[in-house]
């Protein structure tokens, strides 16, 4: 076995990234604080090929110069926008047929593992590092995600936490419809 060299990983560019079909997820960040946890996220959804990431409130876009320190050129290759406030732009998806999700401890949440094929579309909410998604999210939403946590936390970082959960979601898309633009 042997590392592979940047040259033998047959990976598309930016342009042609944008023209590939995309998972049926979108994502929602609202109120993230840290730039670097934003170019976090869109690093991890472009690995994940998410179809947009929305970014709400006072979230940083990839118009800040420190994102690139995260994103590492993901952000030229990831569909995004900017929206002032979050319930507008949900109830919007919604219409769309976006099933709502956060991924968020309540009282009626489920790990990410157990997702049935009629969640899809997905729209994932993320929210800030200390507050999480706030209730009016919540109140709104269809579902909840969970990961679970075996130690004495309660969280994970926010954009380790996106990582993990957006992974597995797509892997369950993938298993219920194949490979974008299999379907």
């Amino acid at each position: 076995m042997r590392k592979l060299s940047w040259d033998e990983i047959d990976r598309p560019s930016p342009a042609e990234v944008h023209k590939l079909p995309k998972h049926p997820v979108r994502t929602v960040v609202h109120n993230v604080r840290s730039i670097h946890n934003v170019g976090s996220i869109i690093r991890s959804s472009d690995g994940a090929r998410v179809e947009h990431v929305h970014l709400t409130g006072y979230t940083g876009t990839p118009d800040h110069n420190d994102l690139h320190k995260t994103a590492l050129g993901a952000q030229d290759a990831v569909s995004w926008s900017q929206h002032d406030a979050p319930l507008p732009l949900l109830r919007s998806l919604r219409e769309e047929g976006y099933t709502i999700a956060v991924l968020e401890l309540t009282d009626d949440s489920r790990p990410t593992g157990h997702v049935s094929s009629e969640l899809y579309p997905l729209c994932l909410v993320v929210g800030n590092e200390v507050r999480g998604v706030p209730d009016d999210i919540i109140d709104m939403a269809d579902c909840a995600f969970e990961l679970p946590q075996y130690g004495t936390k309660i969280s994970l970082n926010v954009g380790v936490a996106y990582g993990i959960a957006i992974y597995d979601l797509i892997r369950q898309a993938r298993v219920h419809f194949g490979p974008p633009g299999a379907q």
